[in-house]
């Protein structure tokens, strides 16, 4: 793992969730919290998912090991949930584009929510981050989709494509 394809990968996952995101705010407040058959019950809870995800991990990464989950009461409206999504992503990136290649290799330890202490190769856990995000994000598109409003593709693909 390189810290050029880190940081691409990173950068991608930026537009994807934005993808997401931007289709989301077409949602009337009872879309965005009406109950859905996948695992977080509804588009709410993903979202909050994947948020947590990344804003746990990027913790992680610089330290800490916070002991409390991202709720989904904690974002009554798609607007709040927006406006802490949009620091959490600033944080995230700003730990993303000041990686070294060195930084990448080296282990770190962090405790699990549950008390466990883990240990992992950096690059390991930001490709997992990214992973974890493509699943949670088809699982917001299929819900979208539901409601009338697919978020489009999401290949990375398209976010390399160049046209000529």
């Amino acid at each position: 793992m390189n810290q050029q394809y880190i940081q691409k990968l990173y950068r991608y996952n930026q537009w994807a969730n934005a993808r997401i995101l931007d289709t989301v705010a077409k949602l009337s407040p009872e879309q965005f919290l009406a109950p859905a058959g996948h695992p977080h019950r509804y588009l709410r809870g993903i979202l909050v998912h994947t948020l947590f995800a990344e804003w746990v991990w990027c913790k992680r990464w610089t330290g800490e090991s916070p002991t409390t989950r991202l709720k989904p009461e904690d974002f009554p409206t798609f607007e709040v949930l927006r406006s802490r999504w949009a620091q959490e992503e600033d944080d995230l990136m700003k730990f993303v584009e000041g990686i070294t290649e060195e930084r990448l290799k080296t282990l770190f330890q962090y405790t699990s929510m549950e008390g466990v202490k883990f240990e992992n190769t950096l690059w390991e856990a930001m490709a997992h981050v990214v992973n974890h995000g493509m699943q949670h994000r088809s699982e917001a598109a299929a819900v979208l989709t539901e409601l009338g409003f697919s978020p489009g593709d999401l290949d990375m693909i398209l976010f390399f494509r160049k046209k000529l």
